[in-house]
C-alpha cells in the first residue's frame, strides 16, 4: 500500500506543487530549508490545508479529490506538533485517555500499556505537563498521538524545540517507534542527524516543489542532485554488528557489499545498525594498498560521475556489492587514474560513522 499525495497550494512567498507516491509503511523524511513548504505539505495531509483539485488517498481511502472532502477529525492519523501542545490542567494519563477517546474501541489497534511502554512513560503517568521536561513533553506528546491509533502519524519537526542533550534522550524512543510499530510516518526535518538516523524514505523538498524523493540510500547517492545532510555529500545504509574485538576496541559491521571495521560503541553482535559514510572520506586506487594505515578496503565498480560546485573537484558513484557509495576526488585525479564509469576499482575508506 502507499500514500498518493498530489496538491496545488498557492501561497505568497510559494507555491507548494507537489505529485508523489510515499511507501505505506516506515519513516517519510520531508525534509528541505525553511521555508520550503514542509509544513504546509503536512498540513494538507491532516486535512488543515484544502486543495479542490488535488488528491489524496491513504491506503486505498480517498481523504480528498475533487469530489471528496474528508474533514479532519475524520482522518485517522495522530498529528505530533514542534511543542507539545498537552492540556495543563489534565496529568499525563488524562492527556492519554484524551488522545484515546478519539477512536472507537473496535478499531484500537494499539493498547495504552504498550504505547506507554514503547515510550517510557510509565513514571511520568501522574505527573501533570508543568512537572515534565521537554523531552518528557514531547515523548507525551506522541504517547497521546498513537493513543487515537492513527493509520499515519505526522511529526512537524517535533525535536525542534529541544536543545542537543534531550534530542539524544529521545531520539531511541522514535527509533523504536520505527522498528516496532507498523505505522507510517512522515517526518517533517531539517535536521541532517535526524534524518540520517530515522528516514526509510526521503522526499526533498525546496520552494514548494519535490527536487528528489526515494529510498534515503538511492537520494543520498545521487550524482545529479547530491543532497548534502549537513556539510558533506555522503550515503547512510543498513549494516548488522558481525563480531567485537576486545583488544582493539573495534566492531566488524556487515552490510549488503561486505564489511567494515568501526569504532566499537558497545552494540551488541547481532544488532542491526545504520552507517554514514562522507564522499570526503571515500578514496579510490587502481590497486589494494594493504601497506596502508586504512584498514577498510573494498572492491568496487564506478557506476556514475558527476560535478561538484568546485571545478577541481569531481564526485564519483561507486557500488559495492549493492551498496552505492560517493567519493570526492580532484579531477586531476580522475584524470591520472583515468577513471571511468564501469571501472573495477577499489576504495579505501577513512571514516564510518555509526547513526543508529
Amino acid at each position: 500500500m502507499s500514500l498518493r499525495i498530489r496538491c496545488h497550494l498557492p501561497r505568497p512567498a510559494f507555491t507548494l506543487d507537489v505529485d508523489l507516491d510515499v511507501p505505506g509503511d516506515g519513516v517519510t523524511a520531508i525534509f528541505g530549508r525553511s521555508g520550503s513548504g514542509k509544513t504546509t505539505l503536512l498540513r494538507y495531509v491532516a486535512g488543515l490545508e484544502r486543495d479542490t483539485g488535488g488528491q489524496l488517498l491513504i491506503h486505498g481511502q480517498t481523504w480528498q479529490d475533487e469530489r471528496h472532502w474528508l474533514p479532519t477529525h475524520r482522518r485517522p492519523l495522530g498529528y505530533v506538533f514542534q511543542d507539545a501542545r498537552l492540556f495543563a490542567h489534565l496529568d499525563v494519563a488524562d492527556n492519554l485517555a484524551y488522545g484515546q477517546r478519539r477512536s472507537a474501541a473496535g478499531e484500537r489497534r494499539l493498547s495504552l500499556p504498550q504505547i506507554i511502554d514503547l515510550l517510557g512513560i510509565a513514571p511520568l503517568l501522574r505527573r501533570r505537563v508543568d512537572q515534565l521536561s521537554g523531552g518528557e513533553r514531547q515523548r507525551v506528546a506522541i504517547a497521546r498521538a498513537l493513543a487515537t491509533s492513527p493509520r499515519l502519524l505526522l511529526m512537524d519537526e517535533p525535536l525542534a524545540s529541544l536543545d542537543h542533550a534531550r534530542k539524544q534522550e529521545i531520539m531511541p524512543y522514535l527509533e523504536r517507534l520505527r522498528d516496532d510499530l507498523a505505522l507510517p510516518m512522515l517526518y517533517v526535518s531539517h535536521s541532517p542527524d535526524e534524518v540520517a538516523r530515522l528516514a526509510d524514505q526521503i522526499v526533498v523538498l525546496d520552494n514548494g516543489r519535490v527536487l528528489a524523493s526515494g529510498p534515503l540510500t538511492a537520494v543520498l547517492a545521487s550524482v545529479d542532485l547530491p543532497l548534502r545532510l549537513g556539510e558533506d555529500a555522503g550515503v547512510v545504509f543498513a549494516g548488522q554488528v558481525l563480531e567485537r574485538d576486545s583488544h582493539w576496541h573495534l566492531a566488524r559491521i556487515g552490510f549488503a557489499g561486505g564489511t567494515l571495521w568501526v569504532r566499537d560503541s558497545g552494540i551488541p553482535v547481532g544488532a542491526g545498525v545504520r552507517l554514514r559514510i562522507l564522499a570526503r572520506d571515500v578514496s579510490i586506487s587502481r590497486q589494494p594498498d594493504h601497506e596502508s594505515s586504512i584498514i577498510n578496503i573494498l572492491p568496487a565498480t564506478i557506476t556514475a560521475q558527476g560535478r561538484e560546485e568546485h571545478p577541481a573537484l569531481a564526485l564519483l558513484q561507486l557500488r559495492v556489492g549493492e551498496t552505492p557509495l560517493l567519493a570526492r576526488l580532484t579531477r586531476a585525479s580522475a584524470h591520472r587514474l583515468a577513471l571511468e564509469v564501469g571501472d573495477q576499482v577499489w576504495v579505501q575508506i577513512k571514516a564510518v560513522a555509526l547513526v543508529a
